[in-house]
């Protein structure tokens, strides 16, 4: 009796968003394509960047934590935006919703499912680059693993928030341009902020990627936490939680 009260004051139910969650992963366990792109990709991106900076170690040091604020972002978004558009398109996202079922129930059960995903992504990812591939950091692997997670779950509220807009999943890939490529390039990873022309530098503090970026260079630079590294890490989950607000107030019914 307690917990049916107690579920009827949150803004969702515990029950349908954990259900959700499962069909999730589920159904992208299924998709070989979808869990190759999650879990191999990154990996696969980080083999090649090695290769690139074959020779220069010092370039590959310096480079090489900073991805674990971009691969996440990049690819996660790819994977969430298709994945809803496709059940949108299969009429699965118009079935549940017309259940008595809440947007953010839908939201979070994604929210899980890929979170879960991007743990598995962080760990992997991690792994290598620490262990055959080399990458020599002053502080504990564990923090590149949170870098990397956040950066999964960041591009996971937006691919979410994109899916809302885009007809297709053509009209999705066509706004990572907009949204995610434009935080590539000034996050930090060619220019240092504190070096980029007055009104750029103003811009990039504003995309949650050149935190994420920061946040990485900032475990690898240091033996501990720090307090930026700590700063970064907090408006990065403040950009994900706005993002997947923003993601349920637009989830149509």
């Amino acid at each position: 009796m307690n917990r049916a009260r107690l579920s009827e004051k949150l803004p969702f139910s515990p029950t349908v968003t954990g259900a959700t969650a499962v069909r999730v992963l589920h159904q992208i366990s299924r998709d070989r394509g979808s869990t190759a792109l999650l879990l191999a990709i990154p990996c696969m991106l980080m083999v090649l960047l090695k290769l690139m900076f074959h020779g220069s170690e010092a370039s590959f040091e310096r480079v090489g934590p900073q991805v674990f604020g971009i691969f996440p972002v990049i690819v996660m978004y790819l994977v969430a935006s298709m994945s809803t558009l496709r059940e949108r398109t299969t009429g699965t996202a118009e079935r549940l919703l017309t259940m008595p079922v809440r947007r953010l129930d839908i939201v979070l059960g994604y929210s899980f499912a890929f979170t879960v995903l991007a743990m598995l992504q962080a760990v992997l990812s991690t792994l290598l680059c620490v262990g055959p591939l080399g990458l020599d950091i002053k502080g504990p692997a564990y923090l590149l693993m949170v870098v990397a997670m956040l950066g999964a779950l960041l591009g996971l509220a937006l691919g979410l928030l994109v899916s809302a807009f885009a007809r297709n999943e053509f009209q999705a890939v066509q706004f990572l341009p907009a949204g995610v490529l434009p935080q590539f390039l000034v996050c930090g990873l060619f220019v240092p902020r504190d070096e980029m022309q007055g009104a750029l530098s103003a811009v990039a503090k504003l995309m949650p990627m050149t935190y994420a970026v920061e946040a990485a260079s900032q475990a690898a630079a240091h033996t501990g936490v720090t307090g930026v590294f700590v700063r970064d890490v907090l408006l990065i989950l403040l950009c994900v939680i706005l993002v997947l607000v923003a993601s349920a107030a637009t989830l149509k019914r």
